[in-house]
């Protein structure tokens, strides 16, 4: 009975480090495999037979058998390569795939990722990479009860989707925030003059129906900025300045400014309040988006400034519509804290005002930003509702105590000044843009996929999603470098790579396989010698079990 016993404690011997060998052969041939992770056989002791000895029971051990085989998770080395969509993962994590139009979900380490015909990011098998979509709303045009200032961070909505580009273009996108910033020469005399109405003497100069709505002669500076509507089409948006002479200022400068755009291209529509409907584009007042004051202190920086807008619903001189009656404070801000105007080149329906309170308003709001803003959301007005009543203030005896003005002011580092220095625009933008092609993808190492088009955009796409598990060993290799979860692994823990623990994406890389051979062949090595040694028990053996045989001769 011993000696068969050693008979089969020798083939456990062979099996476990024949399969061993197995194991060591399978990292061996994926020593080139993208995302590879190698694996390692633990062998244990098999049961252990009693058996009677001179101090009482005594335990003969029966062979080995294969105790465990764990996957090695250790970071692989990165190969650079041409393609963006290649990504690597550096720390603990696994990319999140899906079979399309499937909930069968796989994780994998291996990132070479391409776009397939319909727009999906997919690995080999077309299996698609899941990503969070980008929250890409603006809200800096809508009227609020509260102001605040947006945030740099990139802001994701919803659940993991497929990453998917459709048609592989950027929509247009209509401008909604404007920032305009000049040093306007405090040194600069005034180019009109209205001794009735100081503070609206350009204003009352443009004249729309006139080949040129206001002379050269009739401002002291002007500044043009390309702005888009929500159809990509550009239209140009300029800014005029002049100065205004006003007595007892208390050593304050106050400029008068209008924000005009081509009077053929302004699509507001008014009502005359007897319901006749007229586009201002017949009218002089046609491209007169908005009028105000900016007031500077002493030492030319921006302290206030009041806006007149051209207001909605029955005026009280249609007939007329640059007369000031027609032209009030505005009735509310942006979230930021800036005024806003309204063109409606598109001539939409329920939209010629910033007065957005009708349900079938389709307003496309621009803030106008010349550095200051407004942390309240009410203005101080002094009794004062619209421009006419700033009227019969002679030139000589004007004062800006009575002039609109911002309730908790924030002036910003970079603003409109008036130093002693040639009027000149220091920084202008928008946020608007036509419709372009994408032209290149890169991903970040926080995983946000951004993209390039040819209309000059870079914009953020998504998110891409990275995935742990408590027990990463838990998992089930599926092949093609995919694996899937198991209730021994629990379920997949997701966030955003370089964040709660988990690691960076590298772009333009792809992670090797983590198999050494040198490690490898020395486990080659003595696996071999196990074998061998197992071996030499069952030739032993059955020489042992010859010999009792020629007992019988």
């Amino acid at each position: 009975m011993g000696l068969s016993a050693s008979l089969f404690s020798g083939i456990t011997g062979l099996s476990a480090n024949g399969e061993d060998m197995s194991v060591i052969g399978n990292n061996l041939a994926n020593v080139n495999t993208v995302g590879f992770k190698a694996s390692r056989m633990y062998f244990e002791d098999a049961i252990s037979q009693n058996v009677s000895t001179a101090q009482g029971v005594g335990q003969v051990g029966r062979g080995v058998k294969i105790g465990a085989v764990y996957s090695d998770f250790s970071q692989g080395s990165f190969e650079t390569t041409n393609e963006s969509t290649d990504l690597a993962i550096g720390g603990t994590g696994f990319f999140l795939l899906k079979v399309k139009n499937q909930e069968q979900t796989y994780y994998s380490r291996a990132g070479n990722f391409r776009f397939d015909k319909d727009g999906y990011l997919v690995d080999p098998h077309g299996y698609v990479l899941q990503g969070w979509a980008v929250d890409d709303t603006r809200t800096t045009a809508a009227t609020s009860t509260t102001s605040s200032a947006t945030t740099a961070t990139t802001r994701i909505k919803g659940v993991p989707t497929d990453i998917r580009l459709e048609n592989f273009q950027s929509a247009p996108r209509e401008t909604s925030s404007l920032s305009i910033i000049t040093n306007l020469d405090s040194g600069e005399t005034s180019h009109s003059n209205d001794a009735t109405d100081p503070f609206f003497a350009m204003f009352k100069r443009w004249d729309a129906t006139q080949d040129t709505a206001i002379g050269q002669t009739q401002f002291a500076y002007q500044t043009t900025l390309k702005v888009y509507d929500e159809n990509g089409s550009s239209h140009n948006l300029s800014v005029y300045f002049d100065p205004v002479t006003v007595s007892n200022s208390g050593g304050r400068k106050v400029w008068e400014y209008i924000v005009t755009c081509d009077p053929t291209e302004d699509g507001r529509f008014f009502s005359d309040g007897a319901g006749n409907v007229t586009q201002l584009q017949n009218t002089s007042a046609a491209g007169l988006l908005a009028t105000g004051t900016l007031t500077f202190n002493a030492a030319g920086e921006l302290e206030n400034m009041s806006t007149f807008e051209l207001q909605s619903g029955a005026m009280p001189n249609p007939t007329n519509l640059k007369d000031l009656s027609n032209w009030r404070v505005p009735n509310s801000f942006s979230q930021n804290g800036y005024p806003m105007i309204d063109a409606n080149f598109l001539s939409r329906d329920q939209a010629s005002f910033t007065d957005a309170t009708k349900s079938s308003s389709s307003n496309v709001l621009m803030e106008l930003n010349f550095g200051l803003r407004n942390q309240d959301t009410t203005w101080t007005t002094g009794g004062i509702t619209d421009a006419a009543d700033l009227s019969g203030l002679p030139a000589s005896g004007g004062t800006i105590q009575g002039l609109p003005g911002f309730t908790k002011t924030e002036r910003a580092a970079l603003s409109t000044t008036s130093y002693s220095a040639g009027s000149t625009t220091i920084f202008q933008s928008q946020d608007g843009y036509t419709a372009g092609f994408l032209q290149n993808i890169s991903v970040d190492r926080d995983g946000v996929m951004t993209g390039r088009y040819s209309n000059g955009q870079v914009l953020e796409l998504f998110v891409v999603t990275l995935a742990n598990f408590n027990n990463n060993w838990g998992l089930t290799r599926e092949g093609g470098n995919l694996f899937s979860e198991t209730r021994e692994s629990g379920p997949a823990i997701t966030n955003r790579p370089n964040t709660a623990g988990l690691g960076s994406i590298a772009s333009n890389s792809l992670e090797q396989s983590n198999v050494d051979m040198a490690t490898e062949f020395v486990k080659m090595i003595t696996t071999q010698r196990g074998f061998q040694a197992n071996s030499k028990v069952i030739t032993t053996t059955d020489d042992m079990l010859g010999e009792l045989i020629q007992l019988k001769r």
